[in-house]
């Protein structure tokens, strides 16, 4: 557990924290929401899929420490993966790509990238699924490594072409296919939002940390922005 309580403030601003689900190996899965009870925009934030790849839980770090911008909520899960945080692998306890295991397009896979015995065969991959469905937010960012890019999603690309400009990180369509991916499955399901793929170099340092920490807040707020709302596409 102590892997996963350093990423959580002492004193969060977070309105409400959440167990959403369960590791494999009974670690809790949590969401913390914080923001306007009726707001124009909400935004989902995953730190981390892949246990070795948690970079991205610095800046939820910092995120739930601040407060989100007006007229917009904030749902942030450090980690969906705390088991393959803990043990510093890719997988979960069953090494389980969760990135695998999502239903669009999911296919039987082998190796570093095992998919499962079926779509969403994880407790892990269920929490998220299920939090997905029943939030429908307007924008979700997935924080992988080790890239350095921001990953063009299929459909509308505003929120991820915008937010490539913030954090200053290049905006490229990876090729794919990516079977089973988090993302993917979104982008198919909820054709009104957006999901994408925040791929951060190897090393992570304090000012990108900030940077994308500052990028989320600033595209929440142009989002929830009365002047561009009439432009996006409702939930």
């Amino acid at each position: 557990m102590a892997a996963l309580a350093c990423f959580f403030p002492s004193v969060a601003r977070g309105d409400e924290r959440q167990v959403i689900g369960h590791s494999v190996q009974g670690r809790p899965i949590v969401l913390l929401r914080e923001g306007a009870p009726d707001p124009a925009v909400t935004v989902l934030v995953v730190g981390a899929i892949h246990g070795n790849e948690p970079a991205g839980m610095r800046i939820t770090r910092r995120l739930i420490a601040g407060l989100p911008p007006a007229r917009t909520e904030l749902l942030v899960v450090p980690t969906i993966n705390p088991d393959g945080l803990a043990a510093g692998t890719r997988g979960n306890s069953h090494g389980v790509d969760l990135n695998r295991n999502f239903p669009y397009r999911w296919c039987p896979l082998g190796g570093g990238e095992y998919s499962g015995t079926g779509p969403l065969s994880e407790p892990e991959s269920r929490a998220a699924y299920d939090l997905i469905r029943r939030e429908r937010p307007d924008v979700t960012i997935w924080f992988h490594q080790p890239f350095g890019l921001i990953d063009k999603p299929e459909g509308n690309p505003f929120a991820a072409h915008r937010f490539a400009q913030l954090i200053d990180l290049p905006l490229v369509r990876l090729p794919g296919p990516y079977p089973g991916s988090a993302s993917r499955w979104q982008n198919r399901t909820f054709p009104t939002s957006t999901a994408f793929v925040a791929e951060l170099p190897p090393d992570v340092s304090s000012a990108l940390a900030k940077r994308g920490t500052a990028a989320i807040r600033a595209l929440a707020a142009e989002l929830a922005s009365p002047a561009i709302e009439s432009s996006q596409p409702s939930r």
